[in-house]
């Protein structure tokens, strides 16, 4: 561990880091290609993790989690992910779903799903993106209307969404809807929690080139019955409630980069420091050296904005976090797209052998770039948010 590192963390964070480095280990990245090429799941690290109590460790002790926050969770996905063998769902699970739930489900919500979002037992997908809104969530068509008049009168949930992931092993996905305001007629967002055997509720499976235990699948909803208690938290606060959960994301988005990007730059740092081809290995060459450096830099710089994201969140500054966490997942995005991109150059032909894990990844490691939005509409954001600069569209 570095010495920057250790002073900008607590002892806690500090070992919790350690714990989960050690976890990954067992694991690593033959664990993770191994279940790819099988089609199946990582049941065995989730269950794992789950047990230690990482993958709740963001979630209210009361309900079974570790009372920590997003800067707790971000340190787990990321060492997970230094290890080659990163928990895609928890960006989903724990991260999204968990904290929307925890800061605005009601009683009863939170004592349904908590609990087994904590302990690993209870999985939940997370639906938004639509076919011909992409990254403009104002433009989601799903929506919700009432069946009946009254307070307890269901919910009927019509429309579509794409690259969800893992609702094939989901309990359940929370899909981000849309409904009519009764005053001014307009659409305004809420959030549902529809089980994953609603009728009217399909599934498709999208076909990637991109290889991961978590598929991406496109969701059909046809006037999905559900129950009152299905919306989360107050219908007037919807859109509150939907950046409550898009920041947590972006900033596991960013830890889940970096972890990716670590673990491709240590491959090449051991390569290029144990490859000889004339008197002295190729990592003592500028060359070489310099862009892993260069690497290294920007890895280290996402992981500042990322953990000065997670801290304003945790502390309940929105505005704040919502500005950090964007500017987290494009760093990150950039910096592991640029750590594989050396990584594989390094490594010649080797790189883009089964043998080192590395070729995988180039696919990979534009999840962070173009996921959970791309870098054009963050980049939007920040001239129009940060910057105050006029709006294209």
């Amino acid at each position: 561990m570095s010495t920057a590192r250790t002073v900008l963390e607590t002892e806690e964070h500090q070992a919790l880091r350690a714990a989960v480095a050690a976890l990954g280990k067992r694991y690593g990245r033959d664990y993770m290609t191994t279940v790819i090429r099988e089609g199946s799941h990582t049941d065995e690290l989730w269950a794992e993790a789950a047990k230690l109590g990482y993958l709740g460790v963001n979630l209210p002790e009361e309900y079974g989690g570790g009372g920590g926050g997003m800067a707790e969770l971000s340190i787990v996905l990321e060492e997970l992910g230094a290890a080659g063998s990163p928990l895609l769902m928890m960006i989903v699970s724990p991260a999204i779903c968990g904290t929307v739930i925890a800061r605005f489900g009601t009683d009863e919500q939170k004592q349904k799903w908590l609990p087994g979002l904590a302990d690993g037992s209870l999985t939940m997908a997370f639906g938004i993106t639509e076919p011909d809104a992409g990254s403009n969530s104002h433009r989601i068509t799903t929506t919700a209307r009432r069946d009946g008049t009254g307070p307890d009168a269901d919910w009927l949930l019509t429309g579509r969404k794409v690259f969800v992931s893992g609702v094939d092993m989901a309990d359940a996905t929370l899909i981000v809807g849309r409904t009519e305001d009764a005053g001014s007629g307009n659409l305004k967002p809420c959030l549902f929690i529809v089980p994953r055997d609603a009728p009217g509720f399909g599934r498709n499976q999208i076909d990637m080139e991109l290889h991961a235990p978590e598929k991406q699948f496109e969701l059909v909803l046809d006037d999905v019955r559900l129950p009152a208690d299905a919306l989360v938290g107050d219908e007037d606060a919807g859109l509150l409630q939907l950046f409550a959960g898009l920041n947590p994301e972006r900033i596991m988005t960013a830890a889940f980069g970096i972890g990716m990007g670590r673990f491709a730059l240590s491959k090449a740092v051991e390569y290029a420091r144990t490859r000889q081809v004339w008197k002295a290995p190729i990592g003592s060459h500028q060359a070489i050296a310099h862009p892993l450096a260069t690497a290294h830099i920007d890895l280290e710089l996402s992981r500042l904005m990322m953990q000065k994201a997670a801290r304003l969140y945790d502390d309940g500054d929105d505005v704040g976090a919502g500005e950090a966490a964007n500017m987290a997942k494009y760093a990150a995005g950039e910096a592991c797209v640029k750590a594989v991109d050396q990584a594989v150059h390094t490594l010649g032909g080797n790189g883009l052998t089964r043998e080192y894990g590395l070729a995988s990844l180039i696919t990979a490691s534009r999840v962070a770039r173009i996921a959970p939005v791309s870098r054009e509409m963050i980049l939007n954001y920040v001239s129009h948010q940060t910057l105050g600069l006029p709006k294209s569209y």
